[in-house]
């Protein structure tokens, strides 16, 4: 938005053409389309040629990239294996003023069904977020033993 070739133009607008190009690069990179393919769709929503050879050839120079990058997101959610954690409790902060605040390192260990481990992924929290948490956890358990039993 900070073009100023691009002042000019709504920024609603703007966001749907980002929104729909975007789109058109991930759906070619899912599908390992041809430039045929590519120009031939992008034809068919009335673009002109030379924008069409221009996209075609931004696409050729990063389809690579962007299969490796799409290759890394995996189809499935992550899994929840297992959770740890630790009280910790701060004395001082780097100011030397005394806060005496308990909080929680929480760990929770990942795997996705696609591509094996991840990293784990770790959050600190204070006691009410941790019983907020823990509350939805419990009602979202709750909402699945009701949807199984009908």
């Amino acid at each position: 938005l900070d073009d100023p070739d691009l002042k000019d133009i709504d920024p609603a607008v703007l966001k749907h053409c980002h929104a729909a190009a975007a789109t058109c690069i991930l759906e070619a990179g899912k599908q390992k389309a041809d430039l045929s393919a590519i120009s031939t769709c992008l034809e068919d929503c009335k673009l002109d040629k030379e924008r069409i050879e221009q996209f075609c050839t931004e696409y050729q120079k990063n389809k690579d990239a962007l299969e490796i990058l799409l290759g890394s997101i995996g189809r499935s959610p992550l899994h929840i294996t297992d959770v740890s954690w630790r009280l910790e409790y701060q004395i001082k902060t780097n100011q030397l003023h005394k806060t005496y605040q308990p909080s929680y390192l929480v760990t929770l260990n990942v795997e996705n069904s696609d591509s094996g481990s991840h990293p784990d992924v770790s959050f600190s929290c204070t006691m009410e977020q941790l019983q907020d948490l823990v509350g939805k956890l419990k009602d979202a358990a709750k909402s699945l033993e009701r949807a199984t039993q009908m």
